[in-house]
């Protein structure tokens, strides 16, 4: 249903209760700069959405009668958290009050309310229903993580994927293994070569924001790699198997580990597809596990710039050639290429950051761009970076659609594709899954 005008802006009581301010409309946020949002922009908030209130915050709205942005001054702002398959098109809009604590690494999407519904402004950028809440069984997940650790008594990496990312964290991708379906994760490093800001697997002390998970405390074996991929690549519907997970460093640095699995694997099967999600900083070591047989590379970037990726990521003993290097490697061997693109309005959909873009799909053979939004606190980031200023826009939306046209059998989503559709059948019918 088409909106008649902008949604009302939300505010919080700071007591978990939330208002909508019928004297101002909400707007979005592009790095520094807030701006009205095209009703065309707005979409009903996905089921899996979730409210977050901003300490400390006031949030931004353009005045009903006046038209005049002002400040709301009857709460703390509100933001939202959009599920996955969904990428954001603008931050919440909101000014800090001094002092205020850095915000939690989520992502924080402009929310409104219209007609007794929340909207946000967003796209779906996939189809894939791997991670819809409604596709969870909580019953099936608690007898599946039960068999798995019975069925694998001594295996450390199955007792960890289900009695920390299961159940403690509710990983989607752990609890899809636990249901016996789609992209199993295997999380293989306890060390990482990068110091991102914004880790979520580890925080130095002198930060004041904690991770959301705890990082792997030992190295896996082959063996114990090997026990229980084979299984799920021989009876998964659409099986992925996905080195390089949130809670875990770099798997690059345990390529040795990962080479020999990805050998053992493919002895007893060649069904499925076998995935890294890495940072892309060791090249030699990606041509390896290709020779090994790996079938696809996603690279997480929040940068397709060298200098703004370098600041992120704060990259020890590798630089961002290295990242374009490895697409390249896995490019010659005809494998998948994706980049995990972490989308933060204001910086993703500039204008140089579209021409660095550009330059990086043509001179990788780039398969892939999976569309992420960006979990962090968005001033600390900005501050983090140095950037002081909103620099020309494109927005998203524009941004993803004039990369679109230019590229057309450039793939769009969010998650990692399974071979089926890797071989072809990209546009598979996810409503059977």
């Amino acid at each position: 249903m088409a909106l008649k005008h902008s949604p009302y802006l939300l505010y919080s009581d700071g007591n978990g209760n939330i208002f909508e301010d019928t004297s101002l409309y909400a707007v979005g946020r592009e790095a520094w700069d807030a701006f009205p949002i095209d009703l065309d922009n707005w979409m009903e908030m996905p089921e899996g959405g979730n409210l977050y209130e901003l300490p400390d915050r006031k949030g931004i709205g353009i005045d009903v009668k006046t038209g005049e942005m002002r400040l709301c001054e009857k709460g703390w702002a509100v933001a939202a958290f959009i599920p996955p398959a969904h990428t954001s098109l603008f931050i919440a809009a909101f000014e800090c009050e001094p002092g205020a604590d850095t915000l939690p690494l989520f992502c924080y999407t402009a929310v409104g309310w219209h007609d007794d519904k929340f909207y946000v402004p967003a796209i779906r950028i996939e189809q894939d229903i791997r991670q819809e809440c409604a596709g969870y069984n909580d019953e099936k997940i608690e007898t599946g993580a039960e068999h798995l650790i019975k069925t694998y008594p001594h295996n450390r990496l199955v007792k960890h994927l289900m009695e920390n990312c299961c159940n403690t964290y509710n990983c989607p991708a752990a609890r899809n293994f636990a249901m016996s379906r789609w992209e199993c994760p295997i999380p293989v490093s306890p060390a990482c070569n990068a110091n991102c800001i914004g880790c979520i697997s580890f925080q130095p002390v002198e930060e004041h924001i904690q991770s959301p998970q705890d990082r792997l405390t030992f190295k896996p074996t082959p063996e114990e790699i090997v026990e229980f991929t084979v299984p799920h690549l021989e009876t998964a519907p659409y099986p992925i198997v996905s080195f390089g997970q949130g809670c875990e460093g770099e798997p690059l640095l345990m390529w040795e580990t990962m080479r020999d699995a990805i050998i053992e694997m493919r002895k007893h099967t060649q069904k499925g597809s076998i995935n890294i999600n890495t940072n892309g900083s060791k090249p030699d070591a990606v041509k390896v596990l290709c020779e090994a047989g790996l079938n696809s590379i996603r690279v997480s970037t929040n940068s397709a710039r060298k200098h703004v990726y370098e600041a992120y990521y704060r990259p020890n003993n590798y630089q961002f050639e290295d990242i374009v290097e490895s697409l390249k490697v896995m490019n010659s061997y005809g494998g998948w290429t994706s980049i995990n693109y972490f989308v933060f309005p204001g910086i993703t959909d500039c204008v140089e950051e579209y021409e660095a873009l550009r330059k990086l799909i043509k001179e990788t053979g780039l398969k892939m761009i999976q569309w992420r939004n960006f979990n962090i606190d968005p001033d600390w980031y900005l501050g983090k970076l140095g950037i002081t200023e909103t620099s020309e826009i494109l927005g998203v939306k524009q941004f993803i659609e004039l990369i679109k046209e230019e590229f057309p059998d450039l793939k769009h989503g969010y998650f990692n594709p399974p071979i089926e559709r890797i071989k072809g059948n990209y546009e598979v019918d996810f409503a059977h899954w």
